[in-house]
């Protein structure tokens, strides 16, 4: 075989795609005798250093149609053979003849989409470039092929793939590369074999979690209290209650930075009866339930979206159930839940009664300030509004002729180790409301903090109210918290004898990790929120103190034990009144 054509077989892998449109008749059709004279011709003409040229070119295959080779089975003579490879040369050789490498297949015409190898010589001309057709822009697929076209072919192909090959690889690995590589398999083939085991778990895990997730965009918390609870004193009249409160919260995000919580609640938590009429004093967190008959029917309580505005601020707008604790830090740590049940026992250990005027629907903002690299760490202000009968189209309701509190807040985080918060709230109030009603929490006016005095307004005219509070929290080690807050309220009554003052104030030591990691031990004492001499004829200028202690066990991640004791003096505002000693145990279980 002539130089020329073994340099334009090493470039035409397109014979690998060739044989496979032959059938097996066509390529061994060829008797041996026949293939015998083309071997001996071949040789001679190799030796005499002939030109002759065959099918393949430098850049593709080139098949004469001659169907007279595979119609005739008959052995050929060494002048057949001879007169194929010239008639093959002389195609090379004519004028205008010359072939030029294909980038798609569509450009031969005589190759169409429904062929039945279309496919693979798409791959041949479009992935590898290595196929040519004839001059006339046909490819001519039709036509069988000798065994040595073949084998000049395949060799081609596998030329064009070790030339691909070792393009890409030039410059990524050496032979010394890999025998370390060998090496290094050989010697941590233990540690491989295990680790190709967990990941196939962590796989076949991941599976069933995507086949069996809730939602892409939105998680289930949620969280159930059993409460064993009664209350001591010489006139009691309570009996031992066991109780439940329950929450749901669906927390759905769109973006990655925004949070949607559309939270269902339930429960049957009554409160304690002290036998002071209108008093919030003793009430737990966990009384907050949702349902205003107390019978676990499912309500929605809270519906709020939060999400950023630019770098530094966050927005915050709840269409029902929203309280400034969602928004405002209260800076009362390992006492704050947020109503839930891993904190303290009662609503008025943990947080500012401040934080319980107003609530509903309505919008509020939070601005973040201050560098973690100076001594004012990241700080924050609060500007927010909250309407209670956001929802009611009727007379003295809506957003704003209904009952609203506004609020303003500069958080000061000094150090690490000391947080400090100043808070403006001014409310209006309609007649018959409660001044600490955290919004008309459970669909009714119903105090949640404090004495009767201090929440009783009106019961004729409105109310405004312009409320300043402070608080701070001081930790001087990681093993123990100091937190306190005071509170004062100035009430202006629309109308006659309306008006009055209230104050709060309290302080609480919190011992975190003690006993065990992610156990607290709570100590909280102080004056729920009063107003002295309030009631004609009646002794109510004794301060009501609250006492209370509680351990938090945390038994698993997921459930803790809080046992705790409450101890009220002078209930009602008198010291009259016996007083009353609360005994709780809560069981908390978030999930």
């Amino acid at each position: 075989m002539s130089n020329i054509l073994w340099k334009s077989l090493v470039v035409s892998p397109a014979v690998l795609g060739a044989t496979l449109l032959v059938s097996t008749t066509a390529i061994a059709a060829p008797a041996s005798t026949a293939s015998e004279a083309i071997k001996a011709d071949l040789s001679a003409a190799e030796q005499q250093g002939t030109s002759a040229q065959t099918a393949f070119t430098a850049s593709g295959i080139e098949v004469p149609q001659q169907p007279e080779i595979v119609a005739q089975a008959q052995p050929q003579t060494e002048v057949n053979v001879l007169e194929q490879v010239n008639r093959y040369s002389s195609e090379g050789k004519t004028a205008n003849n010359t072939q030029s490498q294909v980038t798609s297949v569509s450009q031969f015409s005589d190759v169409q989409p429904t062929d039945w190898a279309f496919q693979a010589l798409q791959s041949l001309v479009e992935r590898y470039g290595c196929i040519a057709g004839y001059p006339n822009g046909t490819y001519r697929g039709n036509r069988p092929m000798t065994r040595y076209e073949f084998a000049a072919g395949l060799n081609a192909c596998l030329d064009r793939v070790n030339e691909l090959i070792a393009t890409a690889t030039a410059e990524l690995v050496t032979k010394e590369d890999l025998a370390t590589l060998q090496r290094l398999q050989e010697e941590f083939s233990a540690e491989l074999a295990t680790l190709r085991g967990r990941v196939d778990a962590l796989e076949a895990r991941t599976a069933e979690l995507e086949a069996n997730q809730f939602s892409t965009t939105t998680k289930l918390v949620g969280e159930a209290i059993f409460a064993l609870t009664d209350s001591f004193g010489s006139d009691d009249e309570n009996n031992t209650v066991f109780q439940n409160r329950v929450r749901l919260d669906l927390q759905t995000s769109f973006t990655g930075k925004d949070v949607l919580h559309t939270r269902l609640a339930t429960g049957n938590a009554q409160r304690l009866d002290l036998g002071v009429p209108g008093s919030a004093e003793g009430f737990q967190t966990f009384n907050i339930t949702g349902d205003p008959d107390n019978e676990n029917n499912v309500f929605l309580d809270w519906l709020a979206y939060y999400f950023p505005l630019g770098d530094n601020a966050r927005v915050y707008v709840s269409a029902t159930g929203g309280i400034w604790s969602d928004i405002a830090s209260t800076v009362n740590p390992y006492f704050e839940d947020f109503d839930g049940g891993n904190g303290a026992l009662s609503t008025f250990a943990s947080e500012n009664p401040i934080f319980r005027i107003g609530g509903g629907a309505g919008a509020a903002v939070n601005f973040g300030f201050g560098s973690g690299g100076s001594i004012l760490k990241p700080s924050s202000i609060t500007v927010g509004y909250l309407g209670s009968e956001a929802s009611n189209p009727g007379g003295g309701s809506g957003i704003f002729d209904g009952n609203y509190a506004a609020l303003g807040q500069l958080n000061f985080n000094l150090g690490d180790r000391l947080a400090l918060a100043a808070t403006y709230v001014h409310g209006y109030h309609g007649s018959g409301s409660a001044l600490f009603d955290a919004g008309g929490i459970q669909g009714a006016n119903v105090p949640v903090v404090g004495t009767a005095q201090a929440n009783a307004l009106s019961a004729t005219n409105a109310s405004s109210s312009n409320s300043y509070g402070l608080s701070a929290a001081f930790r001087p080690s990681d093993k123990i918290s100091v937190s306190g807050f005071f509170s004062y309220h100035d009430v202006s009554g629309f109308g006659s004898d309306d008006d009055f003052e209230a104050y709060s104030y309290g302080l609480g030591v919190a011992l975190p990790d003690f006993g065990k990691k992610g156990n607290v031990l709570g100590i909280f004492g102080g004056a729920q929120p009063y107003s002295l001499n309030r009631v004609a004829g009646v002794r109510d200028s004794d301060v009501p103190y609250h006492i209370e202690g509680f351990y938090k066990y945390q038994v698993s991640d997921n459930i803790s034990i809080t046992p705790g004791v409450i101890w009220l003096t002078a209930p009602g505002q008198s010291s009259d009144n016996d007083d009353a000693i609360i005994g709780t145990v809560r069981t908390t279980f978030t999930f």
